[in-house]
C-alpha cells in the first residue's frame, strides 16, 4: 500500500496515538499548528492504533508510551514487525520504569522520542512543541524497513561479553568520543557491545537526550558491553576500560592534563540548540589528547561534532563518520564530513571494526614518535 505522501499529498499525514482524549486534542494542534502536517486520525490505545495503522496508512505515528491493555512500547513491535514506519514516541518518563520503556522503543525502531514537560496529561506540551515538530521533520525522510529484531521474534538484549581483565584504575593513553542524536540510541546499542574493554582507552559518549534518561541508557549499555559503562560524573577520574555518557542536559568535557584526566560537567548555554553537545566534549578531547583522539560522529539530525571533529584532526587525531545509508538522520555525519573531512565511512555494522582499526592507527602513531 502507498503512503499518502508516495500519492503526492503535500503533507504527511500523522496518527496521533494517547490515552487521554486531552492530549490526543493538545498532541494534534501542535502537529497542524505550523500547517506541514495533517492529522489524519487519533487512537486511544495501542490495540486502537494497530486498527488506525492498517486502516488509515499514515506517513508518521506519534506514540504515548504509557497505556492501559497494550501499551506503547507493545505496538510499537507489532507496527515496526507489520506496519513499519517512522515513530515518534511521547514519554512521561517520571519513573525509572518509564524511562526504560522509553529507551526499549528507541531500540527497537522508533524515530526519536519527546518528553511530556509535566507528566502524563502535560497541560505545558506548548513546552515542547518545537521539539515535538523537529522530530517528525527528522522522521519524514526516515526509511524504515521491517525492524530485524522483531522479525525474528528475539527480543532479548544480547548477552553481556564475559569480562576482560583490565587495569581500571589507570588514566587512558587514548580517548574515543562518539557523538550521535536521532537514531543514536538503536545505533549504540549496536555499536558499543561490539568494541573491546581495551585496556589503554576510554570511550565518551554524548548522545543528545534530556535529563532523566541517561542513567538508564547507561545502564542498558552496560548490560550488554565488554566495557563497563556509566553516566559520568563531574570531577571524577577518566578510566581505561570505561565508556561514559554525558549526563542529559550538562555538557561533557575532558579536563588535563593527561596523566591525570578528568571529566568536567557544565550548565553552560546550549549550541545548536543542544546540551550536551559533542562539539565541546570533541574540543577539549582534542587539546588533551592531540593525535591519540579519536572522534566518531554517528546518526543525528543537525551539525553537532562537525567542528569538535575538525579540531581533532587538526590536532593530529582521527575520525570516522557513519555512511548515510544506514543512518536514520545524515545530517551531523554530513556535516561533519564538509567541515572536518575524515579517515573512514563506515556502514554501522562494520562500525566497531573501523573504530578498532582507527584506534590501533593511533597507537602506530604514539610508536612512531616514541622511536623517533
Amino acid at each position: 500500500m502507498m503512503s499518502n505522501s508516495e500519492r503526492g499529498h503535500a503533507r504527511p499525514t500523522v496518527l496521533v496515538v494517547d490515552d487521554s482524549a486531552f492530549m490526543r486534542k493538545l498532541v494534534s494542534e501542535v502537529v497542524e499548528s505550523t500547517g506541514e502536517f495533517r492529522v489524519i486520525g487519533t487512537a486511544r490505545d495501542g490495540q486502537d492504533a494497530l486498527r488506525q495503522v492498517a486502516a488509515l496508512n499514515p506517513d508518521l505515528v506519534t506514540l504515548d508510551v504509557d497505556m492501559p491493555s497494550l501499551d506503547g512500547l507493545a505496538a510499537l513491535e507489532f507496527i515496526m514487525r507489520d506496519h513499519p514506519r517512522p515513530v515518534v514516541m511521547l514519554s512521561a518518563g517520571s519513573t525509572e520504569s518509564g524511562a526504560d520503556a522509553t529507551l526499549r522503543a528507541l531500540e527497537r525502531g522508533a524515530v526519536e522520542f519527546v518528553r511530556k514537560p509535566s507528566g502524563a496529561i502535560s497541560l505545558d506540551l506548548d513546552v515542547v512543541a518545537e521539539q515535538l515538530l523537529q522530530a517528525l521533520r527528522a522522521a519524514v525522510g526516515v526509511a524504515v524497513a521491517t525492524h530485524p529484531v522483531l522479525a525474528s521474534g528475539h527480543l532479548a538484549a544480547p548477552p553481556r561479553p564475559a569480562p576482560m581483565q583490565v587495569p581500571l584504575a589507570g588514566p587512558p593513553s587514548r580517548v574515543v568520543c562518539i557523538a550521535a542524536s536521532t537514531g543514536g540510541p538503536a545505533a549504540l546499542a549496536q555499536l558499543l557491545p561490539s568494541l573491546p574493554a581495551w585496556s589503554d582507552t576510554a570511550v565518551l559518549i554524548v548522545q543528545h537526550m534530556p535529563p532523566g534518561f541517561t542513567q538508564s541508557f547507561a545502564r542498558r549499555l552496560d548490560a550488554a558491553s565488554a566495557l563497563t559503562v556509566h553516566e559520568a560524573v563531574d570531577g571524577e577520574p577518566l578510566r581505561a576500560g570505561h565508556a561514559y555518557v554525558a549526563p542529559g542536559g550538562r555538557h561533557l568535557r575532558v579536563q588535563g592534563p593527561r596523566e591525570v584526566p578528568r571529566l568536567i560537567l557544565g550548565d553552560d548555554a546550549s549550541i545548536w540548540g543542544v546540551r550536551p553537545a559533542a562539539d565541546h566534549l570533541f574540543s577539549s578531547a582534542a587539546h588533551v589528547y592531540g593525535a591519540q583522539a579519536l572522534g566518531v560522529v554517528l546518526t543525528g539530525m543537525g551539525r553537532d561534532g562537525a567542528e569538535g571533529l575538525r579540531t581533532i584532526r587538526e590536532r593530529g587525531g582521527r575520525g570516522v563518520v557513519q555512511d548515510h545509508a544506514t543512518s536514520v538522520v545524515p545530517g551531523m555525519p554530513e556535516a561533519a564530513l564538509r567541515v572536518a573531512g575524515s579517515d573512514a565511512v563506515a556502514p554501522l555494522a562494520a562500525m566497531a571494526q573501523v573504530i578498532g582499526a582507527q584506534v590501533e592507527a593511533l597507537d602506530a602513531r604514539a610508536v612512531l614518535r616514541e622511536s623517533a
